[in-house]
Order: C-alpha cells, then structure tokens, then sequence
C-alpha cells in the first residue's frame, strides 16, 4: 500500500446538497424552503418566537443574583493532599502552595486561590499556604503538627460615620 492509494471506504463521505442549482437537480428554484413567508427568506430569526404571544423564556420568573465579582476557588479536601502524598507527587519537606498542588495534579488551575476543606484525614507534617480553609481542616493540619498560612485578607471592620 502507497500513501497515493488510500482513499475513504465507498459511501463514508457524502457529497452536500447544493440547492438552487435549477429545477432538473430536485432543489431548485425555493431550495427546499417552500414557499415565501419570514422562514424562506434568509437570516430569519425566529428561536422563541410565539407569534406575538409573550414567550415563555420571558413568562418564567427570574430568581437569584449572580455576583459578578465572586471568587472562583480551587476546593481541595485533605484526602486529596494525603493522596498525592502517597503517590511522591508532593513533597512533604518543602512548603507547598497552588504551584506545588497544580504540579501534582491535585488540583486543573489556580483560579482566584485554594479552599482547603476538611474532607478525609492526614497524617503528614505539611507547611500548607492557601487562600482559606475550614475549621475542620485547620484542625487536621495543626493535629498532624503541621503549619496552615491562610493569605485570605482580614476583612475591614465598617466604620459608622453619622
């Protein structure tokens, strides 16, 4: 076999329509679109469209409140930290940040900083640096003698001015 003598398996491509062409090719003329009328011409846009009636998307109540400026955290539970340890994928010597954990594999991406979360146990002796992280977590590492630095701002005490 030459690589000039491969080709696709009979039938495992199909040629397109090509409409408009003339009444002899079975899509001429109208293209299959029937005829005039909003959806024959081109660029119709008729998605959601009732016919004047008020569409359901806009009949539907609209709840909640979607913040924009809330912070996307990467969540990471103990026992996957424990994990990685076991597999020699982090270092229990060195500190270990969002860098360390993105290296391992134990978290896809940074994103706006690291959760710690409490989820599962570890026994390891870590210097931790995330953003936040529960009581429960807190409580693990500092049980297993190990350091957590939280780099999550204190948060401004309001000041009543009258």
């Amino acid at each position: 076999m030459k690589l000039n003598e491969i080709a696709d398996n009979e039938g495992a491509r199909k040629k397109r329509m090509r409409v408009g062409r003339g009444e002899g090719s079975g899509k001429g003329k109208t293209a299959g679109r029937g005829v005039k009328g909003q959806k024959a011409r081109t660029g119709h846009g008729m998605k959601g469209f009732e016919g004047g009636q008020m569409p359901l998307h806009m009949r539907m109540p609209k709840r909640g409140f979607n913040n924009p400026f809330a912070k996307d955290f990467a969540e990471v539970n103990l026992w996957r930290i424990a994990k990685a340890i076991e597999a020699d994928k982090l270092d229990v010597a060195a500190p270990i940040g969002a860098a360390e954990l993105k290296a391992a594999g134990v978290i896809r991406r940074e994103l706006d900083g690291v959760r710690l979360l409490g989820h599962g146990k570890i026994a390891a002796k870590l210097t931790l640096t995330v953003y936040s992280a529960s009581a429960g977590a807190r409580a693990a590492i500092e049980a297993a003698g190990g350091v957590l630095t939280v780099t999550k701002p204190a948060p401004v005490p309001e000041t009543s001015e009258a």
